[in-house]
């Protein structure tokens, strides 16, 4: 009822507002919503949970993106997601050794890489939206959506890499890192949900030509082909959120065709209201699925945050500890490597954006989803860990919720507090320019007090309107709508409109 409101005048999304309505309903709050009570089953819960809202998600930013985006931004693209990537991946392994000594080294590598994807459930609700449209330049914008996309399914090699280091020498644990990390998982997955996409292409394509389908069953098929892509090449073994990724933007065409149809509505749209406004702004029902899972999720992380285990003496974990580790996330995971690289990337243009492109890498859904699959792979502890794998089942968890937890209040509230600064920056520069403009008058002796404690502004002459010279005594003085005279706004200063231009 008040979702226009808040998302577009007090710009707070649905990541911030279903994360806290989670927090109060769950084991915290209210106990009406709790993932923990489901038994052992939990983890395994969490992250099929995670996969459909990143799958679904990781589509549609393939679907959204400009036609052949990838293929002509593919220079810019790398050097966003590799490099940046890599190197966040080792810095934040490093804070989380100095933090917590009790990690080994493979241990803090395996809890770097489920915070070193951008999320991009968290970052496509950041970067669409009104105030973004309209400060935020859109090459910054889609180069965001395409990294957040492509680097959340690299994750998977550089955790493979760190689960290896835990059992195998160095060398055994790079080589199958390459092998199946690279080589199998994320350019076989890629290319076979590239296959997909095409395939379903093809195949709505005929359907189309032929009248075969209308356009809600089109658009059905954004979530179906999704489920379909993960389904398949989770099942093999690969990469299923960048097969995801790749179907969407293979299927991109296919999908904007079916937009473009002139079908009419169904049972829903019987009075015309729903069809005309999905029509004029150009939403569609799948915007709509996605909205329903994005909140849907992020109740489900609000609830699901274990605010108990946040300071476990036994595990080496504090409150200081983890907040010392979100600031250093915040300021060296992401902000460095671009301020260094940005000459390369062809859609940033000014180390402003490149601080920009770089403060906005908010961590959600994506490294939920990576380090449940880490513990359902890992021995937990039933009481004190006794090995260092059993030390990251246990450290794991609270450590990457309180980070999400924190990327969460921070990137979401970025833009409303951005907004809030900016405005007051305006006024608080009007009004001191404006000081400065009057005093200007008056030292110039164009101004004169009036009976009733105003002020008056003359020329030397005593002759209305007196020449305003200077900026700042233009910004002093302006026409009255009302009656064509002029006044004097200097905020608790009173003013009089004593003539009219002539």
């Amino acid at each position: 009822m008040i979702s226009l409101l808040v998302k577009e005048t007090l710009y707070i999304n649905e990541v911030i507002l279903g994360t806290a309505f989670g927090v109060l309903i769950g084991p915290y709050g209210f106990n009406a919503f709790d993932p923990r009570s489901w038994g052992t089953q939990q983890d395994e819960i969490t992250r099929e949970v995670m996969r459909l809202i990143l799958v679904s998600g990781l589509f549609a930013a393939g679907i959204e993106l400009p036609r052949a985006y990838m293929k002509e931004h593919a220079k810019g693209l790398l050097i966003m997601v590799v490099p940046t990537m890599a190197f966040g991946w080792f810095v934040v392994a490093v804070i989380l050794c100095v933090l917590f000594p009790q990690l080994h080294q493979s241990s803090a590598l395996c809890i770097a890489a489920c915070l070193t994807p951008t999320d991009p459930i968290t970052c496509v609700a950041i970067t669409r939206g009104k105030f973004a449209e309209k400060h935020v330049p859109e090459p910054i914008r889609d180069i965001l959506t395409a990294e957040a996309a492509a680097n959340d399914g690299l994750a998977y090699p550089f955790l493979g890499i760190s689960m290896y280091l835990l059992v195998d020498t160095v060398g055994v644990a790079i080589g199958k890192g390459f092998v199946i990390g690279w080589l199998y998982e994320v350019l076989f997955g890629s290319f076979l949900g590239s296959i997909i996409g095409l395939l379903f292409s093809k195949l709505m394509k005929l359907s189309h030509g032929k009248d075969f389908v209308d356009r809600e069953s089109y658009i059905a098929q954004y979530l179906a082909l999704a489920i379909l892509t993960t389904g398949i090449t989770s099942s093999l073994g690969a990469d299923d959120l960048l097969a995801s990724f790749a179907a969407g933007n293979l299927d991109e065409k296919a999908w904007r065709r079916a937009n473009s149809l002139d079908i009419p509505g169904c049972a829903v749209a019987w009075d015309g209201h729903f069809k005309e406004q999905t029509q004029t702004e150009g939403d569609t029902f799948a915007s709509v699925i996605d909205c329903i899972l994005n909140c849907c999720c992020f109740i489900y992380i609000g609830a699901w945050l274990p605010f108990s285990s946040y300071n476990s003496a036994e595990l080496g974990i504090t409150p200081w500890r983890l907040v010392v580790l979100m600031i250093g996330i915040l300021l060296f995971r992401r902000i460095p490597p671009l301020l260094l690289l940005y000459r390369f990337v062809p859609e940033i243009s000014s180390w402003k954006e490149a601080l920009f492109s770089g403060h906005f890498g908010p961590m959600g859904v994506s490294a939920v989803f990576v380090s449940t699959m880490a513990r359902t792979r890992l021995p937990l502890p039933a009481g004190s860990p006794e090995n260092q794998q059993q030390m990251l089942a246990a450290t794991i968890e609270p450590i990457v919720s309180f980070v999400v937890l924190g990327s969460i209040i921070v990137h979401g509230l970025s833009i409303p507090f951005f907004n809030v600064g900016k405005v007051f920056a305006r006024s608080v520069s009007i009004t001191s320019l404006s000081n400065r403009g009057v005093d200007d008058l008056e030292a110039s002796g164009k101004t004169k007090g009036s009976s009733n404690g105003g002020l008056v502004v003359l020329d030397n002459s005593g002759v209305w309107p007196p020449p305003v010279t200077t900026s700042r005594e233009r910004a002093a003085t302006c026409r009255d709508p009302a009656d064509g005279g002029m006044t004097v706004s200097v905020g608790r200063t009173k003013v009089d409109n004593v003539s009219k231009f002539s």
